[in-house]
């Protein structure tokens, strides 16, 4: 798997939120590099997870509107002789 890179000021934004978690959370302060180390660790393991789950989540909702579509061509259907 491609390992996932994120753009530096969406990474900078999560970093302060990882920060700002700790501090509210647990009362505890960590350095913007532990911060950016737990990111990285999370997106590294957590990243397969959260793909897979997203592939599962579009291939539903692609069978759901290919259902949909394939109901609503039927219904277009024209009725032809020998057919009542």
């Amino acid at each position: 798997m491609i390992p996932i890179k994120l753009p530096k000021e969406d990474k900078e934004a999560i970093v302060h939120k990882v920060q700002a978690y700790f501090e509210t959370e647990r009362g505890e302060t960590i350095g913007s590099i532990a911060a950016e180390q737990l990111i990285d660790m999370m997106v590294t393991e957590l990243g397969p997870y959260l793909y897979n789950k997203a592939i599962i989540d579009a291939r539903a909702l692609i069978l759901e509107k290919t259902s949909q579509i394939e109901d609503e061509l039927y219904s277009l259907e024209r009725p032809t002789r020998g057919k009542k």
